[in-house]
């Protein structure tokens, strides 16, 4: 089967094309897996574009998303399959009223799987594999963990009542970690490995201007400037870049065209996401810079 990409280039330019920056590192491992047909495991601080980078993914390849969004407690149910129990017991009651008893094995059919997002990554059927998101690994339990490693490997699950589903294809598979725990060895081996940073001052710039074309390219040379300031000090949440865009998008909704403590205090919910690091940034602000008084429009 040809590949999706030609090279890690064409990767960055077609995300290009459909709004999302990466830098060649992050180019080249996303190309990477899909050539390799590998796993894709994306760490970085929160707010760094690991979740858009496999939007951005399949919306270049034109093909699904999807999601597991991992969490305590998910269970194998929840991520592999699960029976539609409330139309078995509709046909059981159905055929009942009709004096025909309905024999187990008449339960277990496809009529009544119910696809998650691991069975249906396995199944997809179009002409180029879907993108297998599997965010913030980090954040479901060890025995979920195990069950996933298993899942990579084989690229098949096994359903007792129906046999088992192996994909044609292996899908793209990206997983997200923002290191809330550490993953077991096991399962990184079985992975490629990237960390995303937050981008540079530049591609900060470029980033925000694409995402925010309300705002004026003072305010977002500022706002740059500034965010990466923030990010040097001792938070319990760095801003990431996801914290810039909503933070000037809000100061754009404003009206605002250059930079001013003013609306740098009227919207630091945007920036600082616990009150303690409101505190730090706010009794900091003259040591970040004293913005002059806003322009507005």
């Amino acid at each position: 089967m040809s590949e999706l990409f030609s090279d890690a280039e064409e990767v960055r330019r077609r995300l290009t094309e459909v709004g999302h920056l990466v830098d060649e590192g992050t180019a080249t491992a996303l190309y990477l897996a899909t050539v390799l047909d590998r796993p894709l495991l994306l760490e970085g601080e929160p707010g760094v574009g690991k979740t858009s980078a496999a939007k951005a993914l399949a919306e270049a390849l034109d093909t699904p998303l999807i999601r597991l969004q991992c969490y305590e407690g998910l269970t194998a149910g929840e991520a592999l399959y699960e029976w539609n129990y409330q139309r078995q017991l509709l046909a059981v009651r159905l055929t009942e009223a009709h004096g025909a008893p309905l024999a187990d094995a008449d339960l277990f059919t496809e009529e009544f799987l119910l696809d998650r997002p691991l069975l249906r990554a396995v199944r997809h059927q179009g002409p180029l594999p879907p993108v297998l998101l599997v965010d913030e690994i980090d954040r479901a339990d060890d025995e979920f963990e195990a069950l996933l490693f298993e899942f990579l490997g084989e690229w098949a699950i096994t359903i007792p009542e129906l046999g088992t589903f192996a994909a044609v294809r292996p899908p793209v598979v990206v997983l997200t970690s923002n290191r809330s725990r550490e993953l077991h060895d096991a399962l990184r081996r079985r992975c490629l490995y990237h960390w995303i940073d937050f981008p540079t001052p530049e591609r900060a710039v470029e980033i925000l201007r694409r995402s925010v074309p309300a705002a004026s390219e003072p305010l977002i040379a500022s706002a740059t400037e500034f965010i990466g300031r923030v990010r040097a000090l001792d938070l319990d949440k760095a801003p990431g870049l996801a914290e810039a865009i909503d933070w000037v998008s809000a100061l754009a909704a404003l009206r605002v065209s250059r930079l001013a403590r003013r609306d740098v205090v009227t919207t630091l919910s945007a920036v600082a996401k616990s009150p303690d690091d409101r505190t730090t940034i706010t009794a900091a602000l003259e040591e970040l810079g004293h913005p002059e008084e806003a322009r507005r429009p």
